[in-house]
């Protein structure tokens, strides 16, 4: 038994970029300056002219070697990464080192010493105020 290999279908790792961006075809088209119906027929060649496909990798923001390099397989392999325990990472970030609930009561805490001082320079204004009334 004998396997075939699927051609490199162009149109088809278009079509696949855009759902995976997603892209309605309408967005597409307008990005190119051409219609809808035009972007199905793209999308459904095996072959597309290199000019085009500059204009179509910047319309959905990657290169043209993207499009072209593109499989499904990599697409799997690439999300994988994100759920390999085995690092200490999480795809390439990396894992909170600080405690959110300490970093939060830091910020509560300088919010109530700028309230203490606003409080203070409203206070000191109040006072300044009095000695110009009573002055007069």
């Amino acid at each position: 038994m004998s396997t075939l290999t699927k051609p490199n279908h162009i149109g088809r790792k278009i079509s696949r970029i855009r759902e995976l961006k997603d892209m309605k075809q309408e967005a597409l088209a307008q990005a190119l300056g051409t219609n809808q119906q035009a972007v199905s027929i793209m999308e459904n060649s095996e072959t597309i002219e290199e000019e085009k496909l500059i204009e179509v990798a910047k319309a959905l923001g990657v290169s043209v070697e993207a499009i072209k390099n593109f499989s499904e397989e990599g697409v799997f392999n690439y999300f994988n990464t994100f759920n390999d325990s085995s690092q200490g990472t999480v795809g390439n970030y990396n894992i909170c080192t600080f405690n959110p609930l300490d970093k939060l009561m830091e910020v509560y805490q300088e919010k109530e010493k700028l309230y203490e001082r606003l409080l203070q320079a409203e206070k000191d204004k109040n006072d300044y105020l009095e000695k110009l009334v009573k002055g007069k």
